[in-house]
């Protein structure tokens, strides 16, 4: 399945486009809010295992709703060392399908639900996680883009 194309500025208001990352895999996972306690973790994640992610060449990407000043201030609050994307009308988000109704005692709200989509080098989306829970889940996706490189199925 083609991955909706996407440009949308980082923390430094710097233009990311998907379309710009062909010919090579990329990680794109989105997240409720910045500076809340799941979404630190899985940014700080991220960030711990760039390293491995550059070794694999594939550049990884946190989209939510926030500001692009609220993402400045997240990455250096807590030194990340990932790209996160400003996505303050919810195109992307809604065209991914992580904008989606979500349940809190009892009260129904839209919100963004924890999802990554790991993106091939023609631009398909090559493997989901949705309803992520954070913990072991960089491993996982990391495990499953070198299947993805190595040629086997995912």
């Amino acid at each position: 399945m083609p991955a909706p194309d996407f440009c949308l500025p980082d923390a430094d208001e710097e233009t990311v486009c998907l379309a710009d990352l062909r010919g090579a895999y990329a990680v794109v996972y989105f997240y409720p809010k910045d500076n809340t306690s799941g979404c630190t973790l899985e940014a700080r994640s991220f960030s711990d295992a760039r390293e491995a992610f550059a070794r694999e060449e594939t550049p990884v990407f946190g989209i939510s709703p926030d500001s692009t000043a609220s993402h400045r201030r997240f990455s250096d609050k807590h030194n990340l060392s990932i790209r996160l994307l400003s996505d303050t009308e919810r195109r992307t988000i809604e065209a991914y399908g992580a904008w989606v109704t979500k349940k809190m005692y009892g009260r129904e709200y839209m919100g963004v639900e924890r999802s990554t989509f790991i993106i091939d080098p023609e631009g398909r989306i090559a493997a989901v996680w949705r309803k992520v829970k954070v913990k072991g889940h960089v491993d996982a996706v990391m495990a499953t883009l070198e299947e993805l490189k190595a040629g086997r199925p995912a």
